[in-house]
C-alpha cells in the first residue's frame, strides 16, 4: 500500500474499518462493541481474551473476520487431555530416515483457543509462549508463525469443574480481556431469522494480510501527545494499592494492580481507537474507551471487594 502522507493512511484505515464491521454486521448480529474490540486488538497486534456462555457466537465471530479479512483462520478446542506438540506441532521420523517438523494448527494467522482453561498449564504455557515470542521452538528449531498473527481465546463462566484457570501472569499477555452477553430480544429474533433458514451469506474480503501489517505499523507511527501518555501511565498508576497516585478505595478493594504493559497497551489502543474514528492523534477519551478491557483482567479484588459486591467494572470506572 502507498500513501503520500500518514493522513491519508489514517483516512484509508478508517474507511476500511467501516467496511469491515459493515460485512462482518451481515452475520454476526448486535455485537458491535464485541466486533470494535476485536479489530482493534488486531489492528493494535495484540490478543483477545473472550469471556461468556457457550453459544454466542464465538466460533463464529472470529470464522467471519478471518473471512473478511483475508486470513487462514484454526479452531484449537482446548481439552485436559491435550499436548503442547497438538498446538505447536512435533518432529516425526521421515521416510528418509531424517526428523522433519510437522506443523500444529498454531501456524495460522487467526487462532481461535475454545476454552483455554480447560487444559493444563504446560499446554496454555505453549500457546502463550507463541503469543508473546511469534514463534514456537521444536527440537531446538525455532520456526517463526505466520504474520499477522491473533489469538482469541475463550473462557467459559459458568462451569468451574475442570478447568485451570490462567495465572495473572499469562492473562497479562491478552490485550484484552472482553465480556459477552446475551444479544438483545430484537438481535435474537434477527440471528434465529437468519439462521433457521436457507439464506446464504456473501462475504467479501476487505483487506489483506499485507495491508493488516502496513496499518499494524501505521498505528505505531500515530503521534501521540504528553497529556495523552501521562493521562495512559496515570491511570494504570492508579490501580496500584499503596502507592503515590492509590485512592482510598484502591487501597481497600485491591489486592494488587496492572502492570507497565497495560499502560503500552492503552496508548496502542487509544492509537487505534482515534484511527478508526477517522482522528489522526488520540486524546483521553480514546484512552478511556478502551481501558476497561485492558484493566480488567489485570486487577484483582481482595476478598473485602468480593464480599461487598463491588466488581471489577465499578473500580475501573471509578478511576475515571
Amino acid at each position: 500500500m502507498q500513501f503520500n502522507n500518514e493522513v491519508e493512511a489514517v483516512d484509508a484505515l478508517h474507511q476500511s474499518f467501516k467496511n469491515i464491521k459493515a460485512e462482518i454486521g451481515k452475520v454476526v448480529i448486535g455485537q458491535d462493541e464485541i466486533v470494535k474490540s476485536v479489530l482493534i486488538a488486531i489492528f493494535s497486534n495484540g490478543h483477545c481474551l473472550l469471556v461468556g456462555v457457550p453459544g454466542l457466537a464465538k466460533t463464529l465471530l472470529v470464522q467471519t473476520v478471518a473471512n473478511v479479512l483475508d486470513l487462514d483462520f484454526n479452531r484449537i478446542q482446548f481439552t485436559p487431555d491435550l499436548m503442547p506438540s497438538d498446538i505447536i506441532g512435533a518432529e516425526i521420523l521421515g521416510e528418509d530416515r531424517h526428523f522433519k517438523f510437522i506443523k500444529g494448527p498454531i501456524f495460522s494467522n487467526i487462532i481461535l483457543a475454545d476454552e483455554i482453561n480447560r487444559t493444563p498449564p504446560k499446554t496454555q504455557a505453549a500457546l502463550l509462549e507463541a503469543m508473546q515470542e511469534k514463534a514456537v521452538t521444536a527440537a531446538g528449531h525455532t520456526h517463526t508463525l505466520p504474520q499477522p498473527f491473533f489469538v482469541l481465546a475463550t473462557q467459559n463462566p459458568i462451569e468451574q469443574e475442570g478447568t485451570y484457570p490462567l495465572p495473572e501472569a499469562q492473562l497479562d499477555r491478552f490485550m484484552f480481556n472482553i465480556q459477552l452477553n446475551y444479544p438483545s430480544f430484537a438481535d435474537e429474533l434477527t440471528i434465529v431469522k437468519n439462521t433457521t433458514s436457507n439464506r446464504e451469506i456473501q462475504l467479501n474480503k476487505i483487506v489483506s494480510a499485507s495491508e493488516i501489517q502496513y496499518f499494524q505499523k501505521l498505528i505505531r507511527n500515530i503521534p501521540v501527545t504528553d497529556n495523552v501518555l501521562e493521562y495512559a501511565v496515570k491511570l494504570v498508576a492508579k490501580t496500584r494499592p499503596n502507592t503515590e497516585f492509590a485512592s482510598t478505595a484502591v487501597n481497600n478493594y485491591i489486592s494488587w494492580g496492572a502492570g507497565p504493559r497495560a499502560s503500552q497497551f492503552l496508548i496502542l489502543g487509544a492509537k487505534c481507537h482515534a484511527a478508526i474514528s477517522g482522528k489522526y492523534a488520540p486524546d483521553i477519551e480514546d484512552v478511556q474507551a478502551v481501558a476497561e478491557p485492558i484493566l480488567r483482567h489485570r486487577i484483582v479484588r481482595n476478598y473485602r471487594a468480593e464480599a461487598e459486591g463491588l466488581s471489577i467494572e465499578q473500580l475501573i470506572k471509578d478511576l475515571f
